[in-house]
């Protein structure tokens, strides 16, 4: 019984993996030009994401200053920090919809790009954060789930989304990591150019 349950995440992840590549190529393009006009500039990333979210804006601000799977100068990325166990991270009524906005405004110039992160795309602390990005003239990177949810219908033209179309927190967060990935790769490949 829980080996086929196991068998059943694997093939959920996969197909959703599968499925969603050929939706989600443009606009993970776009956020890689995004991301790498920022730094090419002298501007820096903000990364920050609601609940367990807020782990993978950490795991992409790692990879971006150290580095992804070569050598290279370092890049400007700087993660915001939340309690990542709070059930209502994810969530309209979340705690503190405030302090990544308020970090935002200390740390964030124009030409500087906010990464934000929400399986569910209604956090109130991404919602306030993008729109503390926007009135320092920075472009929002978000990455979404379901439908966008406010967060996606808070973006501007300039700003890039890139929505995982799946209910499940999980599954989100799995293609999630494999968008930042992707990300981390895609600069690599263009600062460096292609490896062998």
């Amino acid at each position: 019984m829980l080996d086929q349950r196991i068998q059943q995440h694997f093939i959920d992840s996969a197909d959703l993996k599968y499925q969603a590549g050929p939706m989600l190529g443009k606009p993970v393009y776009l956020a890689m030009q995004a991301l790498l006009a920022c730094v090419t500039s002298g501007g820096k990333v903000l990364a920050c994401g609601a609940g367990v979210s807020g782990l993978l804006a950490a795991h992409f601000a790692a990879h971006f200053v150290g580095r992804f799977e070569r050598e290279r100068p370092e890049l400007a990325a700087v993660a915001f920090e939340l309690d990542s166990t709070d059930p209502l991270a994810d969530t309209p009524d979340g705690a503190s919809p405030d302090r990544f906005a308020r970090q935002v405004r200390a740390l964030g110039q124009a030409g500087d790009v906010l990464l934000v992160l929400s399986a569910s795309g209604n956090s109130a602390a991404i919602l306030a954060a993008a729109e503390a990005a926007h009135a320092r003239e920075m472009t929002v990177v978000a990455l979404l789930g379901g439908n966008g949810g406010s967060v996606g219908r808070a973006l501007r033209e300039t700003d890039v989304q890139i929505c995982v179309p799946h209910e499940r927190a999980a599954r989100v967060h799995e293609v999630h990591l494999l968008t930042l990935h992707c990300l981390c790769d895609g600069i690599d490949a263009q600062l460096l150019g292609e490896d062998a």
